[in-house]
Formats: structure tokens, sequence, C-alpha cells
């Protein structure tokens, strides 16, 4: 109840703008800032939910984890890491750096950690952003949503997940608290962040099961320490660790005309992994339990050289039968098996095509992104820009992902992109752009044509690649220098633009309305 001594109610604080604001800080929203600061464009803030920087390799910190890409093709261009101790690095090597690339920059000053987006729409009378937060109200002339793939954890929809009374966490969500030796365990789940866990934990426990929906294709990890030699090459002689990048990416690049053209191509890679289980597990029964049913590449091609050792091992049972439901202590399959557990890991992977963060973002009539792409599918103007959505610069946008090498390397022609949008508002004195819708229907029409013969469409397999429609709205079809050279200059004639002098005519005039 409200008395005389206390004080009225005040208005709302006013909301802080910024010219620019990012959200989120992993490898893309650190990168746009660096790279907005390097063009002089120093009015912006970078909202992020976590801590720290790092985004997914901030918070997949499980045991085990590691990047799938070679260390050399794994850090921006601009700032290459000569520290890199192995061939493929691990998850605290990785965010080590992004920590200390964050650091040397020059752009934490501006970074609000803490900060997790709870709204944003666009304001069309006042050509701005207005954005919501827990830690209060933004307003911004550009947005640019750096918030990854690979950010929102998927849970499954399982009967009775919620009444289980062990330990259970997701993956990316590791309870480090949790001392799971001597524990029987489940893990759900056999995707990428699955084949690091399960050689990581299935020595101390005293059993684990791993339910398994869809037998992923594994390839030997050819990872190795670095020796002092190169090491010493890497920091110090000119040129030789770009030239070692520079191998590593043509190498990768080589796998794309398997992936997309040819998948016949691909049949040697196939013939390794095929080889690689064989030598591995030796009894036929968990060999078939753990064989493809579908052709290489058409699922994300997973590296490990000791899951498979793990799952031979005389603990560890891979389970094949549905899930009918979860219990307070145990999991129970559709052909009426209990199994007991202490504790449960769900590795069922993330929110794609449909993540809570597109729920919250309203375009100028008001509909959100995950209304619009719910109707269209979801889709954008090389993957940064969507129609009814001015001035906002999606990185790792739809149709960016890739099959065979480092998103860094997309990353980076994004922010390219959208720099240069940025730079076009300015110099041409533009209160906002926004993507033509039939500029970007042809764009998507001609990218899912040339979808429809690669292995991800044809390999006879469901991926998370899809969406609801049957488009692979995740992966770009083609070579990373192809979507490079797409976004090296910002295309303003895709773009309806409103300048600032039509803006206040029309404001205006919709004053002089209201008067009247």
């Amino acid at each position: 109840m409200t008395t005389a001594t206390q004080p009225k109610d005040t208005a709302p604080s006013k909301a802080r703008h910024a010219e620019i604001i990012i959200i989120g800080s992993g490898f893309a929203g650190l990168g746009a800032a660096i790279k907005l600061n390097e063009a002089g464009h120093t009015d912006f803030l970078v909202l992020e939910r976590g801590e720290e920087v790092g985004g997914t390799w901030r918070d997949n910190s499980y045991p085990g984890a590691a990047c799938d890409v070679p260390s050399q093709l794994y850090s921006y261009s601009f700032a290459l890491n000569p520290d890199w101790s192995r061939s493929f690095s691990k998850q605290p090597e990785i965010q080590a750096y992004i920590r200390n690339v964050a650091a040397a920059s020059g752009v934490l000053d501006r970074h609000l950690f803490s900060t997790e987006l709870l709204g944003a729409r666009w304001d069309a009378a006042a050509a701005l952003w207005r954005i919501t937060t827990n830690q209060g109200e933004f307003t911004a002339s550009i947005v640019i949503p750096a918030v990854g793939a690979l950010c929102e954890p998927a849970l499954p929809d399982i009967k009775g997940i919620g009444d289980f009374e062990g330990e259970i966490f997701h993956s990316s969500r590791w309870n480090h608290d949790v001392d799971l030796t001597g524990k029987r365990v489940a893990v759900i789940g056999t995707g990428a962040s699955s084949i690091q866990i399960v050689p990581a934990i299935a020595g101390k426990v005293s059993h684990l099961d791993v339910y398994q929906r869809t037998a992923p294709w594994i390839l030997p990890r050819a990872d190795r320490e670095y020796s002092a030699v190169e090491r010493f090459a890497y920091k110090h002689v000119p040129g030789f660790q770009r030239l070692a990048r520079a191998g590593v990416y043509a190498l990768r690049e080589t796998q794309v005309v398997g992936l997309t053209k040819l998948p016949a191509l691909l049949k040697p890679l196939q013939l390794s992994a095929t080889m690689h289980l064989r030598k591995a597990i030796k009894d036929p029964v968990l060999r078939a339990k753990v064989t493809p049913n579908f052709s290489m590449g058409c699922k994300r091609m997973l590296i490990s050289n000791n899951y498979y050792p793990a799952l031979a091992q005389p603990n560890v049972d891979v389970v094949t039968d549905p899930i009918s439901e979860v219990r307070a202590g145990s999991i129970v399959t559709k052909d009426g098996t209990v199994r007991e557990i202490d504790a449960l890991i769900v590795a069922t992977g993330f929110h794609v095509t449909d993540s809570p963060v597109f729920e919250v973002i309203r375009g100028k009539t008001g509909t959100t992104l995950s209304e619009t792409w719910d109707r269209i599918g979801m889709q954008g103007y090389k993957g940064t820009a969507v129609a009814d959505f001015p001035n906002m610069f999606f990185l790792v946008g739809p149709n960016t992902g890739l099959g065979h090498s480092s998103m860094v390397y997309m990353i980076e022609s994004q922010i390219t992109y959208a720099v240069e949008a940025v730079a076009t508002l300015k110099r041409h004195g533009l209160s906002s752009v926004e993507v033509r819708g039939d500029v970007s229907a042809d764009f998507n029409r001609e990218l899912q044509e040339r979808l429809k013969p690669t292995v991800w469409m044809t390999g006879g397999c469901a991926s998370w690649y899809l969406d609801k429609h049957g488009n692979n709205t995740t992966l770009w079809p083609g070579h990373t220098f192809e979507f490079r050279k797409l976004t090296k200059k910002f295309d303003l004639d895709a773009y309806h633009a409103t300048s600032r002098r039509d803006l206040a005519t029309s404001t205006k005039t919709a004053l002089e309305g209201s008067a009247s």
C-alpha cells in the first residue's frame, strides 16, 4: 500500500542511445565491434548476456570440448594466434584466445555484460530501434544481432523428463559442481558435443548409457601437439603462419565440390570413416548399431579418435531403442526396458532455425522474426539482411553455416558487409535501408535451387540443417570465397533507402496532420 511518506512514482529513465548496438559478443559480435572501431564508427554498444566475451566457447565448457576446425583456420584473419598448442584447439585455449583479442582490441569499454535482450522493435517514425533488456532501455539507429546459431539449448520433449530427481543438465550448460565419478550416467544424443563428452567421462562413471537416434559418420581426428620448432616458426618467421593457414583453407575448400555438386567424390572420406569404425569396434552387434545409414556429409561430419573405443568399453551401452519416458531415477525405452541412472546429460543440440531470440525482434510491421520465418522459412539476403527489418544486419544469419570449414571466415565476410552498410548510410545521409522483398526472394530462390543437388538434400538423412518447409536454411551451398565476393561491397541498389531529409519531411507532415 502506498503511504504519504513514500515518493511518488517517477517516469521511467530515459533510454540510452548508441548509433549501433551489437547483440552478443562471441566471435561475430566481438569481431564486428573491432572492425567498426577500426573504421571510425565508434558510437556503439555491445550487449552481452554472459559475464564475459566468448559466446559458444564460453558456454560450452563440457569435458572434452574442442574445435573440429584446424587451429590455424579458427581465428580472426586480423589476429592470428601463434601460440596454439596443437592442430585442433580445445575449448579453454579458444576461450583464452577470444579473451586476449578482446583485451587488446580497445572495445571492451563499450561492452555491457549480464545484459540480456528482452525485446527489440523498429520505430519507423523515429527511424531507430527501441531495445529492452534486463538492464534497461536502449535505442539505436542500427542493430547487429550476433547471437550465434549454437547458443540456445534444445531440450528433448520426453515424457517425465521434468520429474527426474538426479542431476540433469544440457551439454552447453555443464554443471561443474557435479562429480560423475562412480555414478550411473545417461547421455542423450550422439552429435558433435556427445562424441567429445562420452570419451571424457566413460572412464570415471560406473556405467554409461548412450542414447542414439541416428549414428553419425566419424572420421579420424588428425590432432597433434605442435613441436617447439613449429611454434617458434609461427611466432617469429614472417609469413609462415599465414602460409600454413592458406594451406589448411585450400584443403578444406576441396570438400565443397563433393558436398554440393558431386557427392560421389566423398566416397574416399566415407571409406576412411568406415575403416576407422571397423578398426575400433570389433563386436559385430555394436558395430552394426553405430554404422550410419545415410551418405557421408548429409549430416555434420564429425571427427574423433576416442569415441568408438569409449563405446567399446564394458561399462558403456549404446541404446538405439526410442525413449518412452523418464522417471525419477531411470529411463524407460519403448521396448519396456528400465535403466536406472543417477545423472542425465542432454546433448541434443540447439535451436538453430527457431531461436527464442527471433521471437523478440519485431520489424516495421510489428511482426517478429519468428513469425516472418515461420511463414516463409528462415531466409535473408546474403545471410545478413531481412525484408521488413530496416537497419538490421544479422551475423551468422540464414544460409551462412558451413559443412567443411571455419565459420570465422564467413563471419568476417558478413562483418565487412555490415561495416560497409554503416559507411553507406553515413555517406549518403540515409536514415534507414531495408532490403527489397523481391531482391531477397530472388536471392533465396536461387539459393534453394543450388542446394537441391547437394548431399545435404540428397543424402537420405533428416538433419537440423532443414526447416519445417524442407528447405536447407542453414548452410552455404558453395565455396566460402564466393560468399566473400558477394559481401565485399554494400549494394545499395538492392535496398529501399530513406534519407534523413525524407524522414524529417514525413515526420513534420504527420505532426501537422495530428494537430489539425
